[in-house]
């Protein structure tokens, strides 16, 4: 089976205000049992419905994750809703979701956070990001576009929202109340007030490295909100980056997963002819890798690529020679290897044989024993009391157990 081809897992139902709609998560997987939606989108859904709220006007949804508020408000009371959000996958998934239903002529846009922002909003949705630096840049893209009269509604389960959440949207769009909690979630209600003076958009933010992590030490990395350790770095991509091949003669490299890019853009330095592909699901991600790359390869501008996207899903079978990844290990809330499983798998499709895929992460995450089963082995090439990075090197598939292990490649 192609890794790009699994069968679609049956929706599910969500009941609504405004009828039934059928919802699946992005990428694919039968095997997932997860709903496209939790009881912050219930609460939120139900609570327009209840007071009426005038829906049929310039409505903006940011941050919906799997598209639940927007395919069930796309239609609704003649909705056609404004839907910004900083995932890919997320992305997908609403479009899949819209597609699924009859909107009687209603349509929805979609937007990404780098996007440029509606320039009038009378309604604006908030689900609740884990990044709250994330939010605090959306409020301040929106802000100028609310009036007085703009109902303003976040939404989030309990354990989401903090008091630096609430003092967010007291700060930046007025005055702000919280409602009861209802199946362990709760709503934000804040009224703009026009004469608040926010301060500026404290995003992008440029720091410069610290020394000893090779090629990169002293130089500037550029973070728009929402990437991962965007304030500094993160200590098991600073390990990668002390072990990374050097002199390598990989012409076609690739940082998978690449937040802000200084994986990629090391590589870019050590091996200065090849090809580099940022991709990330994240275009706050893409873009810090992108400014983060011109910062400090703008001498070689037609060497690399950005690109938000489903990991490798859309890159050529046996093309790649070189794949960094320092995979996460939870998606939204849950703590799951699935992500990294996913990542494992399409580099091994990806990589021509002989192609090296290196990987750090926590040493207890036990990645060692899923890049045996995808590759045939892996190889220690580093360790400290935290992290390990390990490389696995893809054969040349003449084998029959080497095609075996390909079919199985998404197979967890």
């Amino acid at each position: 089976m192609n890794r790009t081809d699994q069968p679609a897992p049956a929706a599910h139902r969500l009941t609504t205000p405004w009828g039934d709609v059928d919802l699946t998560r992005f990428p694919a997987d039968p095997r997932d049992q997860l709903r496209a939606w939790d009881a912050a989108d219930t609460y939120l859904l139900k609570h327009l419905a209840e007071n009426r709220t005038d829906l049929s006007g310039a409505v903006v949804v940011v941050g919906d994750r799997w598209g639940a508020l927007g395919t069930a408000l796309t239609g609704a009371d003649g909705c056609s809703p404004t839907l910004i959000s900083d995932s890919y996958l997320g992305q997908q998934a609403t479009g899949e979701n819209l597609a699924r239903k009859d909107t009687a002529g209603a349509g929805a846009t979609l937007l990404t956070t780098q996007d440029t922002p509606p320039d009038r909003v009378d309604v604006l949705l908030v689900r609740v990001p884990k990044s709250l630096a994330l939010l605090e840049e959306q409020l301040h893209r929106l802000r100028p576009a609310l009036h007085e009269g703009t109902v303003v509604i976040g939404t989030g389960m309990v354990k989401e929202i903090h008091t630096s959440t609430l003092n967010l949207f007291e700060r930046i769009i007025g005055r702000t109340r919280t409602s009861l909690a209802e199946k362990k979630a709760r709503l934000i209600f804040s009224t703009p007030d026009l004469s608040l003076s926010p301060g500026r958009n404290p995003w992008p933010l440029r720091y410069q490295l610290p020394d000893g992590i090779g090629p990169l030490a002293g130089r500037t990395v550029v973070n728009h909100a929402g990437v991962f350790c965007a304030e500094r770095l993160d200590i098991g991509t600073r390990f990668l980056l002390r072990h990374l091949p050097r002199g390598a003669e990989a012409t076609r490299i690739v940082d998978l997963g690449c937040g802000n890019g200084v994986v990629g853009t090391s590589a870019a330095l050590t091996s200065p002819d090849a090809e580099i592909l940022f991709t990330d699901e994240s275009h706050q991600a893409v873009a810090s890798a992108e400014a983060t790359y011109a910062e400090n390869c703008g001498d070689r501008p037609g060497k690399a690529v950005f690109r938000a996207g489903d990991g490798l899903a859309d890159v050529p079978d046996a093309s790649v020679d070189l794949v960094l990844n320092n995979p996460p290990f939870h998606t939204h809330q849950a703590t799951t290897d699935a992500t990294a499983w996913r990542m494992f798998a399409q580099a091994h499709a990806a990589l021509r044989p002989g192609g090296e895929l290196w990987v750090v992460g926590n040493r207890h995450l036990g990645y060692h024993l899923k890049l045996r089963r995808l590759f045939g082995t892996s190889e220690l090439v580093a360790s400290d009391p935290k992290f390990v990075i390990l490389k696995a090197v893809r054969q040349d598939g003449s084998s029959k157990r080497e095609r075996g292990r390909d079919q199985r490649a998404q197979r967890p």
